[in-house]
C-alpha cells in the first residue's frame, strides 16, 4: 500500500532524509520512532504530497506521489502535529467542509461526516464550536477530518502530542481499532506509542532507518545473548562456579542473592542446566526468569550509534 525507495531530501546542504526505503502492507499498523530531528516529520510531508523530495520515489495506493499527487490525495487522510481545524466552526459543519475539499460526491457528504462523527466519538460535540473543545477533543477533529472521505491510507504525524494521560489512551484506542480496514503509518518519538498501537516499527535517526522489523524481533536482534536472573537463598561460590562452567554460559554476575546469567545466542536450552545446578548445590532457587530489553533500551541503542546494527532490517 505504501512503498518507499531510496528517498532523499536536502535543506540546503543538510540530508533532512537519506535514502529511505520502506514498505507498508494494506491494513498494517506501522510506527515510524525516531528522536526529534530524525526526519519523520519530513518523511510524511513528502508522502502526503506537502513538499518535493530532492531524490527518490514514493508510491501510495500504487499512485505515484509526485506523479499522481491529485490520486495520492483521494487516498490519503493525513493528521499532521498541529490539527488542521478552524475554532470558529462548528465540528458538524467542519467536517462538511474537509469533505468537499476531498470532493466526496454531494449526496454521500451526510454519510460520510456521520460515519467520521461515530469513529471518532464526536456525535455529542457535532453543533459545539471547536474552539471550545478540548485539546483531545480538538484532536479527535482532526482525525475525523483525515478518515472522512474514507482513505485507504492513514498519515498521522505525533497524534497524541500535548494530550493528557486519558486522551492519549483514548486516541490510541481509536487509532488501533483503524487497523485492518485503513493503513495507518503514525509517525512518534514517544516510545509507549508505538507499543500500544502497532504491529511493526521503523526506526529512523538523522535521516537514515537503522532497523525496521516488530519490537519482539527487534530485540532479539539488538540482545548479544539471552540474559537470565536466577534469585537464589544460598549464593554459595560452589554453586556460582558450577554455573559459569555450563557450556553456552557467557557472564555470571552476582548481585547479592540475585545472578544475571549471560548466555550466548542460540544456547536458550541452558535454562534447564542452570536450574538444575542451583539445586543439586542447595542454593536453595527462588526466583528464575528470563529479562527482557525494554523498548527504552531497543530505541537508545539504536539512536545513539552512526550506523545501523548488523542484520537489524534495513541496510543504508
Amino acid at each position: 500500500m505504501i512503498q518507499v525507495s531510496h528517498l532523499t531530501k536536502f535543506y540546503g546542504p543538510r540530508a533532512a532524509v537519506n535514502d529511505l526505503s520502506f514498505a507498508v502492507k494494506k491494513g498494517e499498523i506501522v510506527g515510524f520512532l525516531g528522536p526529534n530531528g530524525a526526519g519523520k516529520s519530513t518523511t510524511m510531508k513528502i508522502l502526503t504530497g506537502f513538499m518535493p523530495a530532492s531524490a527518490g520515489s514514493a508510491k501510495i495506493a500504487g499512485y505515484d506521489v509526485f506523479e499522481n499527487a491529485i490520486e495520492v490525495k483521494r487516498n490519503i487522510g493525513f493528521l499532521p502535529e498541529n490539527p488542521p481545524v478552524y475554532p470558529e466552526m462548528q465540528v458538524g459543519d467542519y467536517l462538511v467542509f474537509a469533505a468537499q475539499l476531498h470532493q466526496v460526491a454531494k449526496e454521500k457528504i451526510r454519510t460520510a461526516v456521520d460515519h467520521a462523527l461515530t469513529k471518532t466519538s464526536l456525535g455529542d460535540v457535532r453543533k459545539r464550536l471547536i474552539g471550545n473543545l478540548s485539546k483531545g477533543y480538538r484532536q479527535r477533529v482532526g482525525l475525523a477530518q483525515a478518515l472522512v472521505h474514507n482513505p485507504a491510507v492513514l498519515i498521522l504525524d505525533e497524534p497524541t502530542v500535548g494530550l493528557d494521560p486519558k486522551q492519549i489512551i483514548e486516541i490510541r484506542e481509536l487509532i488501533k481499532g483503524l487497523g485492518g480496514e485503513h493503513t495507518v503509518i503514525l509517525s512518534s518519538h514517544i516510545l509507549p506509542e508505538v507499543t500500544a498501537t502497532c504491529e511493526r516499527i521503523i526506526v529512523i535517526n538523522q535521516g537514515r532507518i537503522v532497523a525496521e522489523d516488530t519490537i519482539d524481533q527487534l530485540t532479539a536482534r539488538i540482545k548479544k545473548g539471552l540474559i537470565y536472573s536466577l534469585v537464589v537463598k544460598n549464593p554459595a561460590q560452589e554453586g556460582v562456579s558450577a554455573i559459569r562452567k555450563i557450556p553456552g554460559i557467557q557472564t555470571v554476575t552476582q548481585v547479592g542473592p540475585k545472578l544475571v546469567i549471560e548466555i550466548q545466542p542460540g544456547s536458550s536450552e541452558v535454562r534447564d542446566q542452570i536450574v538444575e545446578a542451583a539445586v543439586k548445590r542447595e542454593m536453595g532457587v527462588l526466583e528464575f526468569s528470563a529479562e527482557k530489553v525494554s523498548l527504552e533500551e531497543i530505541f537508545l541503542q539504536l539512536t545513539t550509534i552512526e550506523t545501523p546494527i548488523e542484520n537489524a532490517g534495513v541496510a543504508v
